[in-house]
């Protein structure tokens, strides 16, 4: 059988690859790109074409009056950031990832670190948990709507225990919280079954090594699992940030973005633009803003996670 391969020259260094080589090369590109290729033209036509008129519209405006849409540059941007609606619906949602993200992050882990012991129940408990991330949003929504109403069960619990009935979603300083709430109930559980297979990972030789040392369950947490666990932790604090910008079905449908505007997330903001007051273009414009302020804050958080796994 002959070789595909020329032998090094006298010097030892190898030589070209034989014609053979490079056609068995080709036609693994080849097979290779045939796979690839459904996921590549689905990330062009439903990612990166639609993400390209988002920012070409947003450099319009259509005229209600004659019914023409005009290039305005940057015109809607500069609206934008002249609109104290805006800069609210802004504040509102960096409050809301500010205080949902960590609360989520924080409440997946210590769930995954107790579901990942062996226990009678322990599998249970934790598709009890991992549960809520399989009814729909929407689902979610309405029966905390229910919970959350002035004669629903919350305020009932509370009178059990002779408390005051709270107002909840119709409250400009409850309702945002009750949105955190909601958000924690469906999320939590999804975020912790990533952090689990990170912690199942993680070799129980590290473990019995640290307890030889002395360490303690609290040592063995801080200096073996958070430090091996970093790469799982960093995925689930992006992926949850960038979910939270996009939270709009139960703002849709509890609260309006009221009461007061405590509510109006981005991205209801951005549908209500489109759709409530009609300006594509203009809603076109805060959509690009809020992916730009999303990849910003992504952005941070993963740099303080690099810097933490170099430290």
């Amino acid at each position: 059988m002959t070789s595909t391969t020329r032998p090094p020259d006298t010097h030892g260094r190898p030589t070209c690859p034989t014609p053979a080589v490079r056609r068995r090369t080709r036609s693994q590109a080849r097979t290779a790109l045939a796979f690839l290729a459904p996921a590549l033209l689905a990330l062009l036509v439903l990612r990166l074409l639609p993400a390209g008129l988002a920012v070409v519209d947003s450099l319009r405006h259509h005229s209600l009056v004659d019914g023409v849409t005009r290039f305005v540059g940057l015109d809607n941007y500069g609206d934008l950031f002249g609109d104290p609606q805006f800069w609210q619906s802004v504040r509102v949602t960096l409050l809301f990832s500010v205080i949902v993200n960590p609360l989520q992050v924080l409440c997946a882990l210590g769930l995954a670190v107790l579901f990942n012991r062996r226990f009678k129940g322990a599998r249970f408990w934790r598709s009890l948990v991992f549960a809520p991330i399989a009814v729909p949003p929407a689902v979610s929504a309405v029966i905390f709507g229910i919970l959350y109403r002035p004669e629903g069960p919350l305020n009932a619990l509370l009178g059990v225990f002779g408390l005051p009935s709270q107002p909840f979603l119709t409250s400009p300083t409850q309702a945002l919280y009750a949105l955190i709430v909601l958000m924690s109930w469906v999320g939590v559980g999804y975020w912790m079954t990533f952090l689990i297979a990170g912690l199942q990972d993680i070799p129980q030789e590290t473990y019995d090594a640290a307890a030889m040392d002395g360490a303690n369950a609290w040592q063995r947490f801080v200096h073996v699992t958070l430090p091996l666990l970093r790469r799982p932790l960093a995925f689930v604090l992006v992926a949850d940030t960038v979910s939270n910008f996009l939270v709009f079905a139960p703002v849709q449908l509890l609260t309006g973005g009221g009461p007061e505007g405590s509510t109006n997330l981005l991205m209801y903001d951005v549908f209500r633009r489109a759709y409530s007051v009609g300006d594509i273009h203009y809603a076109q414009a805060e959509v690009v803003l809020l992916v730009a302020l999303t990849l910003a804050v992504v952005a941070v958080q993963y740099r303080l996670m690099q810097g933490k796994g170099e430290e």
